[in-house]
């Protein structure tokens, strides 16, 4: 593997785990709670609508809220980690 395509995966993966805490708040899962009109709360509504008027405990919603108010657990960033190294390395073919 050369360098380039090393560091384009690498990056693919860093920027990853840096970005998701902002694309968590602006879809609307922050420390404060789900925010009013925003993606998260159409999400939450529809779980609801979807679950009898709760949303369920380990579900989507929920993790998501999870993440955006604690951050995300090593789990779920070595998760997101792969991922965006996988979009690296799929990127490092158009450089």
């Amino acid at each position: 593997m050369g360098l380039m395509k090393a560091a384009v995966i690498g990056a693919g993966a860093i920027g990853a785990v840096a970005l998701a805490p902002v694309a968590l708040a602006a879809a609307g899962f922050t420390a404060a709670g789900i925010a009013a009109g925003s993606i998260g709360a159409k999400m939450m509504s529809a779980a609801a609508v979807a679950n009898g008027g709760g949303v369920a405990a380990g579900g989507l919603v929920a993790g998501l809220q999870t993440a955006g108010a604690a951050g995300l657990s090593t789990a779920a960033t070595a998760a997101v980690a792969g991922t965006g190294a996988a979009v690296g390395w799929l990127v490092s073919f158009f450089r």
